[in-house]
């Protein structure tokens, strides 16, 4: 609730009423919230809002005056002016319920956006703080506010306008919050803008064009291009890439290479000619990543295209426009008629250098000629196509092509061709006979021939040719020219025929028999015909004579003499002995006719005997076959055939006479066993001849055949009684032959020659056990390889003589230290040999580490009675096997630094990795890159800094592209990898670290932070020494690259009137520090003219410290405003100034919220006795604004209306309940209405005057239970106040009759008069 009060007071006194007034002490003074005051015969208007009491309410006991003191001290009679004490103490008695301003959060200073955030996305908020709680409007002006759109009743910032870094990287706009009840509270704020990767590479032209030479080295520039990219860091590095090349032709592709410079190097060799004389090629440029829209994204440039056009050199030879030429001509052609026109071309079309031709070989020289400049070929001598039949008509030409001028080499350059030239025909000769085939004939004039010989048999049969005539008719001429006619003459044309009739070139000639009859031998032996060929064009003839001998035939059948003949042959006779050779047959034919050939038909004994064919004498054929024990009689039929297939036979007996041919025949089969030392051998062998009895040639004879054991053995020569001359030995017998001796005994008989058979005896020697295992050696040596359970170690072998399994099977031990580390077991390899392999069990592998080698004993025994066996030692060595992971050296992880920006290359460390197998290949293997900042991870933009290469060898990849401020450490996750590891075992070590520290590099100027401080200097007060401006200021790098030092720059001084007066040495700066926040106090060097009126404007430099380079700077000026004496203001107090001084601080508080300014206080001092009316003390201050501005006694008294309300809640305070105020008011209250009368009592309003005896008789309209239901504790008001900061929220405004009955002391004693007095308008009261 609003409560408006008024005070008027225009009495109009003489000085000496003035000083007798003064003298009076006034009783009370009521106060108001507005009227009007007539001072020295002027009137004064004022207007006050209530608002709530100050916290000081002890504090501002005895203030009286309030007034302007430029540099003097008010005149004693002004100080008991009673119009002043109305002015001043309600200016100064603030109230409770003051509303006050809004302001904005301490972080509402500074702000970063990137610049990719999207239009009508969220930016920030616009956060303030009320401590009345009112709704607040926010807003932004300034001259970049179009980039924003606030909601003003929730202060969200959405992004009207899209932000680009490269434009504005930052600006400055204004922020404002109202609470509709004070002044709008504004700030400045800063924006910064945050780069994103947003463009993309861009090239300093659209399009570029080269011309270099085809003979360009390889490797050579070919020309350089540049594109740059307005981002910055990795965002900003560009990387050239050669999209596409035109032609797009085999190994065009590869042809050209752009380096990282842009730079296109020329990659293959060029040939204008053979692959291109013009090449474009598409290039992009992009980015190396950066984030855009919270993602990480690679910008590209738009494609250009390359021109790059190749320059001929002459390299080539020249080139014939036709790759083949060829032509014909007339063999009757005169000489010098042109026939063909050849033509050549330089092979450096670029160049096309003139050619010159020339023969420079022919398959015919001197038959033609070629022109040097035109390449026209010309007939240069008579041609003949017949001396070409063997070129197939054709005249081989090669024509050489000379350039004038010599090539890059200084040779000539120069091409030859072969041209084709084909001689036509004319019918210029005549068809002629020759004797000779076809396929063979050379057409020599040598086989020319006019008379042939053939034969043929009598009566052959019709198209029947002449045998032995080769006739072969020849016309060289072609086509019609070379046909001719065949036709038969002569005395015995009418028995025989030509064939063919017609032919053209050549053609073999046959005679056929016509008429069979007519070809008689009898008659006639030898005929005689002409064969004539005639040309079908000219007519012209050539004649042949042919001879024809006539052959004779068979007509008569051979005889034998009888028709049986007998024969004898001894058996088995050899082949080709002669049976017999008398026996012929006769044939009256002559000739093949009368010739008579011999041959045995089919049939028994046929396949045992021969017979020649010409004179027919017959041989034994097969001797085996002719076995009188078999068959002793065969009856042969052998048969006589002349020449012409007539035949006849006759019979041949042959007996065949006994020989000696059969071999004795043993019966049975012949196998003893007996054992050995102590068994015998008795055996007869039984045998027969099957030749004739009681001869010679069936007596059988016995005998033993030498053998290696035939010595201890006999045999009877004719029972055949074998029998041993001794013991046996088992061991004495070869073991493969199992103990079996084989024993040959030869049967023969006694004909001549004498045949014989042989039968095998064999006999077993049986086995007993006597002997012992033998080892092949007396020590073995094995090797083995670790961490292989399981595994065949090496095998032993011993052999026992005994050959029979029961007695030389041999079983196998192991003995000796580690021996349980070990099994063997044993396998017969053969008859009393055995092999103990040697093994490890699977769960047992043995390791190099623990023990390298084993001695063990070896035992072979078999089933020997008494228990017998034998030793070998047994070396068992282990091999080292790769099975330990190899190791990283943590001495080579140690943390290195690298700085940033390019500033190093190449490699930086070597991370060292071991291995204590003895044949690693060790591997050191990058795993991860983790980027942070400031112990943040960044993500994944340094994953291309650096690489970790096979060796170990860590090496700068993208130099350009560290960046200290995006990340300040990188750490490289590293792991070492054996390739010959076994894949049983892990081939990876652990994982180890090497921290790379980014180190800074002075790549950032320091900046200044944004303040929303205004500085005021009151040069009456400042003394030197005392600071009366700071700045703050920041640097991105770190270490010495980001202490900053402050200096004062410049100090100029802007007066009112606008001239500007350079200070020096009035001022200094001192640098302090706080986390990354370097402050600047600038402190006063000496006083100052407080008559100055105008502004110091403070130019400060920030300027870092690095340990090497240049330092960066920035500049900052500072408005400093000056607050003249004429802004001073004087209070006056009931109390002495130690009283004042000792609330000096409460006082402060009071006015500074009641006016919102800053108030600074010069003096107190107690008022001289002689002149002092109504006050003690006074009190001279100044009260400044945030802008610099000040308040002015005139401009002071606006505030007025707060302090009487305040002071009128101070006095209803006072008041007990139930008490009436001495003075009109309404029943059972202490308030008083604004037309300061009493409704109840209907009382006019009273002009108070301000005597020494006024009340404050203030009259209300507002009832008790009002006043109730607003009753406060003014008592403890002033312990409730929170001392809010200056920008904490105003509350509303209280009623001011709340405080007042509050405050009320319930029961207290007090006289019931119509009036009380007001102390807390009365100077003493203070």
């Amino acid at each position: 609730m609003m409560i408006r009060r008024a005070c008027v007071y225009r009495e109009r006194v003489s000085p000496v009423t003035r000083r007798r007034q003064d003298s009076v002490k006034p009783r009370a003074l009521a106060w108001q919230g507005e009227g009007a005051l007539d001072r020295g015969g002027r009137g004064v208007e004022w207007r006050v809002e209530q608002e709530p009491e100050p916290p000081w309410d002890s504090g501002l006991k005895g203030l009286t005056a309030l007034s302007s003191l430029p540099r003097n001290e008010v005149p004693p009679d002004m100080m008991g002016w009673p119009w002043l004490s109305c002015l001043l103490f309600p200016a100064l008695v603030v109230s409770v319920a003051a509303n006050t301003a809004p302001m904005f959060a301490s972080n509402m200073s500074t702000v970063s956006l990137p610049e990719d955030l999207p239009v009508g996305a969220e930016a920030f908020w616009l956060v303030a703080q009320d401590q009345d709680n009112d709704e607040l409007k926010y807003g932004i002006s300034g001259s970049n506010a179009y980039f924003f759109n606030v909601t003003s009743n929730t202060g969200e910032v959405k992004l009207a306008s899209p932000l680009d870094y490269e434009t504005l990287y930052w600006f400055a706009i204004t922020i404002s919050v109202s609470d509709s009840y004070n002044n709008q509270v504004q700030r400045e704020m800063q924006v910064i803008v945050e780069d994103r990767n947003d463009n993309a590479p861009v090239f300093q032209s659209i399009s570029f064009s080269a011309n270099v030479s085809e003979t360009l080295p390889v490797g050579s520039l070919v020309l350089s291009v540049q594109a740059t990219d307005k981002d910055t860091g990795s965002a900003g590095a560009v990387v050239y890439s050669i999209e596409k090349v035109i032609p797009a032709t085999e190994g065009s592709e590869y042809l050209f290479r752009v380096l990282p410079n842009g730079s296109i190097i020329l990659n293959g060799s060029l040939d204008y000619n053979s692959k291109s004389s013009f090449y474009q090629l598409e290039l992009r440029a992009c980015d190396s990543g950066g984030l855009y829209n919270n993602h990480t994204v690679i910008q590209c440039s738009s494609s250009v295209f390359v021109s790059i056009s190749v320059i001929d050199k002459p390299d080539l030879d020249p080139q014939f426009v036709r790759e083949f030429y060829s032509a014909s001509v007339a063999e009757d052609t005169p000489q010098g008629t042109s026939v063909l026109k050849v033509e050549a071309m330089d092979g450096d079309r670029g160049i096309n250098d003139p050619v010159i031709y020339s023969i420079s070989n022919s398959t015919r020289p001197g038959w033609f000629d070629i022109g040097k400049q035109d390449g026209v070929i010309t007939v240069n001598s008579p041609l003949d196509r017949e001396q070409l039949l063997e070129e197939d008509e054709e005249v081989q030409v090669q024509v050489t092509a000379t350039e004038t001028h010599p090539n890059i080499h200084g040779q000539e350059a120069k091409a030859s061709i072969w041209v084709t030239l084909r001689v036509t025909d004319v019918n210029d000769h005549v068809p002629e006979f020759y004797n000779c085939s076809l396929q063979d004939c050379a057409f020599t004039p040598n086989e020319t021939q006019v008379n042939f010989t053939g034969y043929v048999d009598e009566h052959a049969s019709t198209r029947i040719p002449i045998e032995d005539l080769t006739m072969v008719v020849y016309d060289p001429d072609k086509g019609s020219n070379g046909t001719f006619l065949l036709t038969l003459g002569g005395p015995d044309a009418e028995a025989f025929s030509v064939s063919p009739q017609r032919a053209a070139g050549s053609v073999d000639v046959q005679v056929l028999v016509r008429e069979p009859s007519l070809v008689d031998y009898e008659r006639q032996s030898v005929m005689l015909v002409q064969v004539t060929a005639t040309d079908s064009v000219s007519g012209n003839a050539s004649v042949a004579s042919v001879t024809i001998h006539l052959r004779d035939t068979n007509d008569h059948r051979p005889t034998f003499p009888s028709s049986m003949y007998n024969l004898s042959v001894f058996e088995h006779s050899p082949v080709g002995y002669v049976v017999t050779d008398s026996i012929r047959a006769s044939d009256p034919d002559t000739g093949e006719g009368g010739r008579v050939t011999y041959s045995l038909l089919p049939g028994n004994g046929a396949d045992i005997f021969a017979v020649d064919p010409d004179s027919g004498k017959v041989t034994v054929r097969n001797s085996e076959l002719l076995d009188r024990e078999k068959q002793a009689v065969y009856y042969l039929t052998l048969q006589a055939t002349d020449g012409g297939n007539l035949s006849s036979s006759t019979t041949l007996q042959i007996h065949v006479l006994d020989v000696n041919d059969n071999s004795p025949m043993v019966s049975g089969s012949y196998n003893i066993f007996v054992q050995e030392e102590e068994g015998n051998v008795s055996v007869t062998i039984q045998a027969h001849d099957n030749d004739q009895p009681d001869t010679n040639n069936s007596l059988l004879h016995f005998s033993l055949l030498p053998s290696p054991f035939s010595h201890n053995f006999s045999v009877d020569p004719d029972k055949g009684i074998l029998r041993n001359l001794g013991p046996l030995d088992r061991e004495a017998i070869d073991p493969a032959l199992g103990g079996r001796i084989v024993l040959s005994v030869n049967v023969s008989d006694s004909g001549e020659p004498a045949l014989w058979t042989t039968v095998s005896v064999t006999i077993t020697v049986e086995d007993i056990n006597d002997n012992l295992p033998i080892f092949n050696q007396s020590r073995y040596s094995f090797s083995v390889r670790e961490r292989d359970p399981g595994v065949q170690v090496g095998m032993v072998e011993a052999w026992d003589a005994d050959q029979t399994e029961a007695n030389n099977r041999i079983s196998f031990s192991l003995s000796g230290s580690g021996a349980n580390n070990f099994m063997i077991r044993g396998s017969v390899l053969g008859s009393g040999q055995a092999v103990g392999r040697l093994s490890l069990p699977l769960d047992v592998s043995l390791d190099y580490e623990t023990q390298a080698s084993f001695s063990l004993i070896v035992s072979a025994e078999n089933a020997d009675a008494q228990g017998r066996e034998t030793t070998a030692e047994v070396l068992v060595t282990v091999g080292d096997v790769n099975d330990v992971p190899p190791t990283l050296d943590s001495a080579s992880l140690q943390g290195i630094r690298v700085a940033e920006n390019g500033s190093q290359h190449g490699i930086l460390v070597n991370v060292v990795a071991q291995d204590r197998d003895t044949m690693s290949q060790v591997e050191v293997q990058l795993v991860n890159v983790i980027c942070t900042k400031a112990g943040v991870d960044v993500g994944s933009l340094c994953h291309g800094w650096f690489s970790v290469l096979a060796n170990g060898s860590v090496i700068i990849n993208q130099s350009e592209a560290i960046d200290y401020e995006a990340c300040d450490l990188v750490t490289l996750v590293v792991r070492a990898y054996d390739l010959t590891t076994d894949p049983r075992f892990q081939a990876y070590s652990d994982n180890g670290s090497l921290p790379i520290t980014i180190e800074d590099v002075n790549d950032n100027a320091p900046y200044f932070l944004p303040e929303d401080k205004t500085f005021v200097i009151i040069p009456e007060l400042v003394m030197p020494n005392q600071q009366v401006a700071s700045v703050r200021a920041r640097d991105d790098d770190s270490g010495n690259n980001a202490a900053i030092l402050f200096s004062i720059f410049q100090v100029d001084f802007i007066a009112k009137d606008g001239a500007v007066i350079p200070f020096q040495g009035f001022f200094r700066v001192s640098t302090s520090s706080e986390a990354s926040v370097f402050t600047g106090n600038i402190d006063l060097v000496t006083s100052l003219d407080s008559t100055l009126q105008g502004t110091y404007q403070v130019t400060v430099k920030a300027q870092d410290s690095p340990s090497e380079g240049p330092a960066q700077e920035a500049r900052i000026t500072l408005n400093l405003f000056t607050v003249d004496q004429s802004y001073r203001v004087r209070l006056q107090f009931s109390l002495n100034k130690e009283e004042v001084g000792a609330n000096s601080e409460k006082i402060k508080e009071a006015l500074a919220q009641a006016t919102r300014t800053t108030v600074y206080i010069v003096n107190i001092q107690d008022i001289d006795s002689q002149v002092r009316a109504r006050g003690r003390s006074y009190l001279d201050a100044y009260f400044v604004f945030s802008n610099g501005s000040a308040l002015t006694l005139d401009q002071l008294s606006i505030y007025q209306r707060k302090l009487r309300a305040m002071k009128a809640a101070k006095e209803a305070r006072k008041t007990a309940v139930g008490v009436m105020p001495p003075g009109s008011a309404i029943p059972g209250t202490n308030m008083y209405n604004t037309e300061r009368a009493n409704p109840m009592l209907n009382l006019p309003a009273k002009d108070l005057g301000f005597e020494s005896h006024s009340s404050s008789s203030d009259l209300d309209y507002i009832s008790v239970n009002s006043l109730d239901d607003n009753s406060v504790d003014l008592e403890n008001s002033a312990q409730e106040i929170k001392k809010e900061p200056p920008h904490g929220p105003m509350g509303p405004h209280p009623e001011p009759r709340k405080n007042e009955l509050s405050g009320r002391k319930v029961g207290s004693e007090q006289k019931e008069e119509l009036a009380f007095t007001n102390l807390g308008l009365d100077t003493t009261d203070l």
